[in-house]
């Protein structure tokens, strides 16, 4: 069955649809070893495609994984890094297939993150629409205030446009330092960071604990593990069940 070259190359994880774009358009991609073009389409069981003559994708069946990675401090979301900081990928060198980050953790924050080479999975995940909630362990300083509290949970501007209600829990309070539990249902860069500036809190610690019905558990820094069958499924429940939601909203406002 065939599909547009950039969609392929989006799905394969290889970079997103519309970089695949830039790609095809600089003459930089090939399929069967010809450039091709915006609007070619190419079959996945039969067609080589390949970007700066590294192939990306044969037509040879890939399996599909999925793993969980508890992401240090101190390591960049990129396969590789230009100021030569260390990468989560260095983490990973042992799975033998090729995979990729789905979505990000800035170097200074910590957890769970997950690694795929499903590009359609990972799409689902990170898209706003999606709604896939992700809770984070959050310590502040120095304190933090009824009047902040409120205004985390009901929303705050961050680049021009303001956050959706969140869930934010006081986990434990000391002298000088807070630490939260903080649910949020969209993935904006940086937005916990850039959520509690906005209302005047420091954030000294920021650790994702969960993705859904995700958790890292007991899993320990630099540590990865595959996810389980189990795992796999309520996840994919969770994106149906947002995706659902969404189409019925959509349906709605129509």
């Amino acid at each position: 069955m065939e599909s547009r070259i950039q969609k392929i190359i989006s799905e394969s994880g290889y970079c997103s649809r519309r970089k695949a774009e830039e790609l095809i358009a600089a003459g930089r991609v090939k399929v069967n070893g010809r450039p091709c073009r915006l609007g070619d389409k190419a079959d996945i069981s039969s067609d080589i495609i390949s970007i700066d003559g590294e192939n990306i994708y044969t037509p040879v069946r890939r399996e599909l994984v999925y793993y969980m990675l508890n992401k240090p401090r101190g390591y960049v979301t990129t396969a590789s890094d230009e100021l030569e900081r260390r990468c989560v990928m260095d983490l990973v060198k042992d799975i033998p297939e090729r995979v990729f980050p789905v979505g990000r953790l800035d170097r200074n924050s910590e957890g769970l993150l997950l690694l795929t080479n499903d590009g359609d999975f990972a799409n689902k995940i990170m898209h706003p629409s999606g709604h896939i909630s992700k809770a984070y362990r959050v310590t502040v300083r120095p304190d933090i205030t009824e009047e902040q509290l409120n205004a985390l949970v009901g929303g705050v501007v961050i680049d021009g446009a303001k956050t959706l209600p969140a869930s934010v829990t006081v986990v434990t309070k000391e002298d000088g330092r807070v630490v939260l539990l903080i649910t949020i249902r969209e993935g904006r860069n940086r937005q916990i960071r850039k959520m509690c500036e906005a209302v005047g809190l420091e954030v000294a610690r920021l650790k994702r604990i969960s993705i859904g019905p995700l958790r890292l558990g007991m899993l320990k820094p630099g540590e990865y593990r595959e996810l389980t069958s189990s795992e796999l499924s309520s996840i994919r429940s969770c994106i149906r069940k947002e995706e659902n939601r969404s189409a019925s909203n959509s349906q709605k406002r129509r």
